[in-house]
């Protein structure tokens, strides 16, 4: 097979801030069809890569090389507009096309932006991004470059992005926190560590497993190594003499085998348990709360709940539908039209909002938190000093004494949460705590908030952290309708597709009892039989290929060229199951429950 040029083709790739290192000599590429997950600590460099990849910002050395004429789409974390356009305008350059503009309203309205005559200035910043988002899908580019496409967007619309991004067949290249869409929509892993890039050819799922392979491999490679460094190392310092005549290969071999000897592999961090945080068997009631902004966005109406001991509750449900207003109800910082808030005396409320806290840019990042507190008491006579803490949660000794105006968005997150756990809370509420954190961190956070001793109430769009942490949903539907789920995401999910599957099939017997009482039902042709027995055969193969193209693509044994080739088979492949599914069940409808003769009628 001849060999395919890659869509984007990265060689040798070198960038530093200063002193500090991002990524040393990198190489990698992108086939058509490709859809590549970035993933990476926060500070690794994640942003800059895709900012240098999108020509957005220079790089040291290096080559960055597309295919010819290729379209590229970019967003970046922070996208400017002008504050005076409309939202049409800032969207597109539709030029008065109408289908350009109808194509604009139906993604807009979609990611739930339909005022399109209001201004930019007037939008949130999570507006904007929706907006920047919006433009990017509409230009129809041929790939797609997204750095954290999934952030300040609801449920819904990740959903959306999910299978509009799944189904096609667009080149991807994106960084997200967002380890269910990572799984969902990627066929291929880049992970940046330790200055260099590594390639993993299946799923975020194949990746963890395999990166833990290289860990170990690597771990066992130090530990061979340094039993051999031990022996060479005696040889040096004992026959200096011997350094002049003997071969310099030798010499050199045992520098290389001391860099190796000396390397550091991450270490997974100890769970860290508190067990000096009390709280009381009364916690808060929510005695018929009424609230409301103006007539038509009613928030909460006559909402009645009593927290639990212990308890971790997760919150979802669409933007606008109330979550945070809710949130700052509980805390204060908004009243309630009507009712009240019961609160228990030995409550200490530990908050953690979208709009983060005001830091002093100048201070060191472990000023920052000894001014709150040295140590966390873990009882038991333990204590947990300020630099132990931060080290937990992955800030090095070295990044602990340096400038905060030197992190990274996600690593001011981060110091941020670290603040907030610091002051020793009972009681943790959450608002988006997941945005802009690294992978690696999200798992440390989620370690934390199963062992917590105290209650948790989360706000989330991050499927995968809220099934790991909370205990039961309330479900914002809008309206002022909140409802109780007993159970995490996942399971409220598989919930809402049974009751929408109930309501269809309830849809679709009633016309069909109708037509009964008006006249016979109608009975399946010869062909309608054939065609029917036939299908069931061909959904049966189709759904074989598409299980065996799923476990090729994360095999990670195929070649680019066939990745290629099975990446663009694999879309078209649903494509045809999904038209042959519902002529299936069309004709099962006819059937209705009489058997059905496989060959002969």
């Amino acid at each position: 097979m001849a060999s395919v040029t890659p869509y984007l083709d990265v060689q040798h790739l070198t960038k530093s801030f200063g002193s500090r290192v991002l990524f040393n000599d990198i190489s990698f590429g992108i086939a058509e069809g490709q859809k590549v997950g970035l993933v990476a600590r926060n500070g690794s460099g994640k942003s800059t890569l895709l900012s240098i990849i999108a020509g957005t910002e220079g790089c040291d050395s290096g080559s960055i090389i597309f295919r010819r004429d290729l379209r590229v789409g970019y967003l970046e974390q922070s996208p400017g507009f002008n504050a005076s356009d409309t939202v049409l305008d800032a969207c597109f350059n539709h030029a008065g096309n109408e289908e350009k503009i109808l194509k604009a309203k139906q993604i807009l309205t979609q990611l739930k932006i339909e005022d399109l005559a209001q201004t930019m200035g007037t939008l949130s910043g999570g507006q904007q991004r929706r907006v920047a988002l919006a433009n990017v899908l509409l230009t129809e580019p041929d790939m797609l470059i997204l750095d954290e496409p999934t952030n300040h967007l609801d449920l819904e619309m990740i959903e959306w992005l999910e299978g509009y991004l799944a189904r096609g067949s667009k080149t991807l290249l994106m960084v997200t926190h967002d380890r269910f869409f990572l799984d969902k929509v990627c066929s291929v892993i880049f992970e940046l560590c330790d200055k260099t890039i590594y390639t993993y050819r299946g799923n975020y799922s194949y990746y963890l497993e395999k990166r833990q392979e290289r860990i170990d491999n690597t771990r066992a490679e130090i530990a061979r190594a340094n039993n051999l460094y031990r022996k060479e190392l005696d040889w040096m310092r004992r026959m200096p003499q011997a350094r002049g005549h003997k071969a310099r290969y030798r010499e050199d071999a045992f520098y290389e085998l001391e860099k190796i000897a000396k390397q550091r592999i991450e270490e997974r961090q100890v769970r860290l348990k508190s067990k000096n945080i009390y709280i009381g068997s009364k916690i808060f009631e929510c005695q018929y709360i009424s609230k409301s902004w103006g007539e038509g966005n009613v928030i909460l109406k006559d909402f009645y709940y009593n927290f639990a001991r212990y308890e971790k509750m997760g919150i979802v449900g669409n933007n606008g539908t109330g979550k945070s207003t809710f949130i700052k109800l509980l805390l204060g910082l908004e009243k309630p039209d009507s009712g009240r808030f019961d609160i228990g005396s030995t409550v200490k409320f530990g908050y953690f909002s979208q709009e983060g806290m005001k830091i002093d840019r100048q201070k060191k990042v472990i000023d920052v938190v000894t001014d709150i507190a040295e140590y966390i008491d873990m009882g038991g006579g333990k204590h947990l000093s300020a630099s132990q803490f931060l080290q937990y949660f992955l800030f090095t000794p070295e990044q602990q004494h340096d400038y905060v105006y030197k992190l990274s968005g996600g690593e001011t997150r981060k110091l941020y949460l670290c603040t907030v756990l610091m002051r020793n809370p009972n009681f943790l509420v959450l608002d988006e705590p997941t945005n802009d954190l690294d992978i690696q961190t999200l798992q440390i956070l989620e370690e934390y908030l199963a062992d917590f001793p105290g209650c948790v109430i989360i706000v989330s769009h991050d499927r995968y952290f809220m099934d790991k942490v909370v205990d039961h949903l309330l479900v914002f539907k809008g309206g002022g309708d909140v409802r109780d789920f007993p159970g995490n995401y996942t399971q409220y999910r598989e919930w809402c597709s049974l009751e929408s599957k109930d309501a269809v099939t309830e849809a679709k017997k009633a016309p069909v009892a109708m037509e009964k009482r008006h006249s016979e039902r109608r009975r399946m042709t010869y062909k309608e039989k054939m065609e029917y027995a036939s299908l069931e055969r061909e959904i049966s193969e189709l759904e074989a290929e598409r299980k065996l193209l799923e476990e090729q693509l994360c095999s990670g044994m195929l070649s680019v060229e066939e990745l290629t080739e099975k990446s663009k088979r694999l879309p078209v492949l649903k494509d045809e199951l999904d038209v042959k599914e519902m002529r299936w069940l069309e004709l099962s409808e006819i059937a209705d429950g009489k058997d059905i003769v496989t060959g002969m009628e």
